[in-house]
């Protein structure tokens, strides 16, 4: 919650922008650019760590990856410049880029490539997509040619070999790469205070360095939503990709802005630990579902900027279906299945919210409504460090608010050390249909089940689809429109 001083400086900082034209504060640096970012990520090697802030300062900018994913989803050669896939859908040959050098001057070939995905899929991988690695065989034919063997069809892995678990690493230094990250990418660590700033400078050896605008790009931490409007007005940052959504208004009536609304393939959900008594039975999930009003959390979390979901798929995806209906908002009914289930009430439960303003916003609204069916939550307050080694990696809590931002991630429900908790032989089943579905109208009606059965186990709470906000100066070209991956491609923008 802003303080008092907070707002009487963001009003000064709202003044004093005012009276100084934001073209006179860039000159100078025409060749720079400043960001900011919610989160800060916790290192800076996407492999080791499941923080989508990670990708957000380096993915395309420091490590590169054999594919590009661009603005509106569809893919391109990177690091490949041509590939072919086989019949069976199984063997994908990848023709690699010549001549690329790492940035400590070690060759970018094939047996790169195949250290990075063995890498990736090995026993001690931390990589958020080890399932994904570990059923790739990589083979090696010459240095500039390398084959990929999957156990199953994946129509989506060409997109998949574009994220940042898939980025291809120098093998002396990967050990290294969350504090002295080497890529091949057009950007190296220049510096980061921890807390505050992290600044990426051109690599001068970069193969297209010429064609690079922004010499130098810094980023900035800035998760309070009072602290981001003031930044963008004082001039002290050039963009904020998804910013606030409560400054849209502001912003779009400034001439000085630009305001770029992006769709996303991210989902926003009340996740539940399945574990955990008594959130293992059916019945009290359903009950917590049902005592949601998913649209009154939309307007009060996202100022209306997202769309109501059942489950853990969004509209647009291959295969959607419509599953709000299967738990829909009925206070009566959740009351109903907890007395069902013999729950003693009030109920006391404690949900973790991370810093992000969508989850302390949300939490108050969701807190409110579960106690009119006598449910008591205990608001947890914590740091994304904090979120990411006791939630997520100790399973330690019992509801948090959180937005999963990968666009394939159903294979995480088939996950039995997931932080969900949630096992379930019919879905681990189903995925392996949808795994080895060669037909699209079979994988398609094998999507359609899976969503249907994670709303009908309410394995969360699936809130809503988000859209997500960027504020940036007018004249500052080369942001994305869409985001399907959170990613900022810094070689893309330039001054106008």
């Amino acid at each position: 919650m802003p303080t008092r001083r907070t707002a009487l400086a963001s009003a000064v900082l709202a003044s004093a922008a005012l009276t100084t034209p934001l073209h006179a504060l860039a000159q100078g640096r025409k060749d720079s650019v400043t960001l900011a970012l919610v989160l800060e990520p916790p290192g800076l090697d996407p492999t080791a760590g499941a923080a989508s802030s990670i990708a957000e300062v380096t993915l395309y900018n420091i490590y590169e990856t054999l594919t590009k994913i661009n603005a509106d989803g569809s893919v391109s050669p990177l690091l490949a410049e041509s590939w072919e896939v086989s019949p069976d859908l199984k063997t994908y040959t990848f023709r690699l880029r010549r001549g690329v050098q790492f940035q400590n001057g070690e060759p970018c070939n094939a047996t790169a490539v195949k250290f990075s995905f063995d890498r990736a899929g090995g026993d001690k991988s931390t990589n958020k997509d080890k399932r994904l690695f570990a059923g790739l065989t990589t083979q090696v034919v010459d240095e500039h040619t390398v084959v990929l063997i999957n156990q199953d069809i994946e129509p989506d892995l060409l997109f998949l070999l574009g994220q940042a678990t898939a980025i291809i690493v120098e093998p002396k230094s990967a050990a290294t790469n969350a504090t002295r990250p080497v890529g091949t990418g057009p950007y190296q660590l220049a510096a980061w205070s921890r807390g505050a700033s992290l600044t990426l400078a051109a690599w001068p050896q970069w193969r297209q360095a010429a064609a690079i605008k922004m010499r130098r790009a810094t980023f900035r931490f800035i998760p309070d939503p009072a602290a981001q409007v003031a930044a963008l007005l004082a001039g002290d940052v050039d963009a904020f990709p998804r910013v606030t959504p409560r400054s849209m208004a502001q912003f779009k009536s400034d001439p000085r802005f630009q305001v770029i609304v992006s769709g996303s393939r991210a989902k926003t959900i009340l996740a539940i630990n399945n574990a955990r008594k008594p959130l293992d039975d059916v019945r009290v999930r359903r009950a917590i579902a049902a005592a949601i009003d998913r649209k009154a959390v939309i307007q009060g979390a996202a100022d209306g900027l997202g769309v109501a979901i059942g489950s853990h798929y969004v509209p647009g995806a291959y295969g959607f279906v419509d599953t709000t209906g299967i738990n829909p908002y009925d206070p009566e009914k959740a009351r109903k299945l907890l007395a069902e289930a013999g729950v003693k009430l009030p109920l006391t439960l404690t949900m973790t919210l991370p810093p992000a303003p969508y989850a302390r916003q949300g939490g108050e609204l969701i807190a409110a409504q579960l106690a009119k069916v006598g449910i008591t939550l205990k608001l947890q307050n914590v740091e994304w460090a904090q979120w990411l080694s006791g939630t997520y990696g100790a399973k330690n809590y019992d509801l948090t608010l959180i937005s999963h931002v990968e666009p394939f991630d159903l294979g995480n429900f088939a996950k039995p050390d997931y932080y969900w908790g949630y096992r379930s032989p019919q879905f681990n089943e189903l995925y392996d249909k949808i795994k080895n579905a060669a037909r699209p109208a079979d994988r398609a009606r094998l999507l359609g089940e899976a969503q249907r059965l994670l709303a009908v186990d309410a394995v969360h709470v699936f809130l809503y689809q988000p859209q997500w906000v960027t504020v940036a100066r007018k004249n500052l070209r080369g942001l994305w429109k869409d985001m399907p991956i959170f990613v900022n491609d810094l070689s893309a923008l330039s001054w106008s």
